[in-house]
């Protein structure tokens, strides 16, 4: 299983972000697909998941209307449209898989794959 999420960067607040994430060794379009993120000195947290066909999503209270995720399975990637930046997005932006359907807002433990990360970094 091969996930590589791209798209971080240095904004400013109030800016707009897109990660994607393309994956590779899985039956991509039976998985449900997450993002996490992990700020320095802090454990890792839920941020967006969603779910084989797209039709259930989950968000993290925080970044409820600001972010949407989205998926295509015709080209195994996921995405995070990232809206309304704050300095408290500023973290390392992880995409995770699993291979059972979702029904609740997860915990990191519950997903068995993950990509290496890429930063988001955004000033005030």
């Amino acid at each position: 299983v091969q996930l590589q999420a791209s798209g971080g960067g240095l904004v400013q607040a109030g800016d707009s972000l897109r990660l994607s994430c393309a994956a590779s060794g899985i039956a991509f379009s039976t998985y449900v697909m997450g993002w996490f993120r992990q700020a320095p000195g802090k454990e890792r947290e839920f941020v967006s998941a969603i779910n084989w066909n797209g039709g259930s999503t989950y968000y993290a209270d925080s970044v409820k209307g600001r972010f949407s995720i989205a998926r295509d399975n015709a080209k195994n990637a996921v995405y995070l449209q990232m809206n309304s930046l704050k300095p408290e997005d500023t973290a390392v932006y992880y995409c995770a898989a699993r291979s059972t359907i979702l029904s609740h807002m997860p915990a990191p433990n519950e997903f068995s794959d993950w990509g290496q990360g890429t930063l988001v970094t955004v000033s005030s």
